[in-house]
């Protein structure tokens, strides 16, 4: 069942969305050669305490980390650990926070000190990719209007959308109805209408398409070994133009419940 907000329930979930761009541009800010990925793992830690949040994704379904770390060929779900990351490193954070209730859930993905020519062109259109999904999310359209926007713009620039994980919708848990893909399945998908908070996530290799999961059960990465990117923004289908609801606030002290 999809579950549309109310306005009292926007008032709850904006600041959380907020806060967990918040917590995800501090993050970038601080990634940089010879950090731990449990160096980072820590400091988002912090901050999202420091915030008056926690994590959406420490102990869901035992997951034992803050954040998704995820570097080079690791697509999502990367582990924090002893890893040290290394200058033209690229790094996918994914930030789940819950505050008062609600989660925001947003991601990018970073080079790590710089990058290559290539590394950069695929985060960039894994990024744009994002923003042309967005662009679909308008009542009246259904969720494969945003999956065949992110397909199109991801094929059409020569890389691949991971086909094993998806988007979702997203409130007062982390994982609602609809899922929305980032490619065209077939499948007679829902009508977006006002009210649906999704988050709309491409997760884009630079060769093909496969993906496996590690020995650990968590860290996905791609099958051939190539680079992956991975952006999301938490979404408010509206009456006319979709809000993106994950863009950071300008000073914490306006993370506030309504």
């Amino acid at each position: 069942m999809i579950l549309l907000k109310s306005e009292r329930d926007l008032e709850l979930m904006r600041p959380a969305c907020m806060l967990a761009g918040r917590v995800l541009e501090d993050i970038a800010g601080f990634v940089k050669p010879g950090l731990t990925t449990r160096e980072v793992d820590e400091f988002a830690a912090e901050r999202i305490k420091s915030y008056g949040a926690k994590s959406a994704f420490l102990g869901y379904r035992k997951y034992p980390c803050q954040t998704c770390l995820s570097v080079n060929d690791e697509v999502v779900h990367g582990l924090a650990g002893g890893r040290e990351l290394r200058f033209g490193d690229i790094v996918s954070v994914d930030v789940g926070v819950v505050y008062h209730g609600f989660v925001g859930d947003t991601a990018r993905t970073v080079a790590v000190g710089g990058c290559g020519v290539e590394a950069q062109r695929l985060m960039d259109v894994t990024e744009r990719s994002l923003y042309e999904g967005i662009a679909a999310a308008l009542p009246g359209n259904r969720v494969t209007d945003i999956s065949r926007a992110v397909q199109r713009y991801v094929e059409g620039n020569g890389f691949n959308v991971v086909r094993e994980f998806v988007g979702h919708g997203v409130g007062r848990s982390m994982h609602e109805e609809p899922q929305v893909p980032n490619f065209v399945d077939g499948k007679k998908s829902p009508n977006l209408r006002p009210g649906m908070t999704i988050a709309i996530e491409p997760m884009v290799n630079a060769g093909l398409p496969g993906v496996k999961i590690l020995n650990d059960g968590w860290t996905v990465v791609t099958q051939d070994g190539s680079l992956s990117a991975h952006f999301e923004h938490t979404v408010l289908v509206t009456e006319g133009e979709p809000e993106i609801l994950t863009w950071p606030a300008k000073k914490p002290s306006k993370l506030k419940a309504g």
